[in-house]
């Protein structure tokens, strides 16, 4: 299943954060959307190598960055796992999996998409309860963290620095 969250890190500033996991509890590395015009080189001190950080204006999610994450999150950390001839790629309905570029390439390469219906979370987006409802626990406490030691703002870096440790906590095998 891959779903697409979107924070507000700071006060003015959005984050986008694309999770995929598979039926055999692992995650695939995210892609961090920033909203930002350029990349900055801070941004990569502080991320594991495997993330892929992309910008956007607003820090969501657009056709460009959802393609750009099935090419080079998906399909480069699945396909030399894949067992048999097709992949399942189970997606939120975010209108940025939904493009003639998207459906092609899920063509060209044996990737069935399975679009659930909208305002269905709830019931059909289990990483809503399993993952994320987790990783937005341990971000609070962080930032909780933060603001105990008068940090009483996050900005891009401190949310950089906090998430790769919470994704991993709350994106566990027992929790996927």
């Amino acid at each position: 299943e891959s779903h697409a969250k979107t924070i507000q890190p700071g006060n003015r500033e959005w984050v986008t954060a694309i999770v995929a996991v598979n039926a055999t509890g692992w995650a695939l590395p995210p892609q961090i959307i920033l909203a930002a015009k350029n990349h900055q080189s801070q941004w990569y001190k502080v991320v594991p190598k495997d993330y892929r950080i992309s910008t956007s204006e607003n820090g969501w999610t657009n056709d460009e960055l959802g393609l750009e994450w099935l090419q080079e999150m998906f399909e480069k950390h699945t396909a030399s796992r894949t067992v048999g001839r097709y992949r399942l790629l189970i997606l939120d309905g975010h209108s940025s999996h939904a493009t003639a570029g998207f459906d092609k390439f899920c063509t060209e390469r044996n990737i069935i998409p399975l679009y659930l219906p909208p305002h269905s979370s709830h019931l059909l987006q289990p990483l809503d309860v399993s993952c994320f409802s987790p990783l937005k626990r341990l971000y609070g406490q962080k930032t909780e963290e933060m603001m105990q030691n008068g940090i009483h703002s996050i900005d891009k870096e401190d949310f950089l620095y906090i998430y790769p440790t919470v994704h991993q906590r709350a994106l566990s095998l027992s929790n996927i």
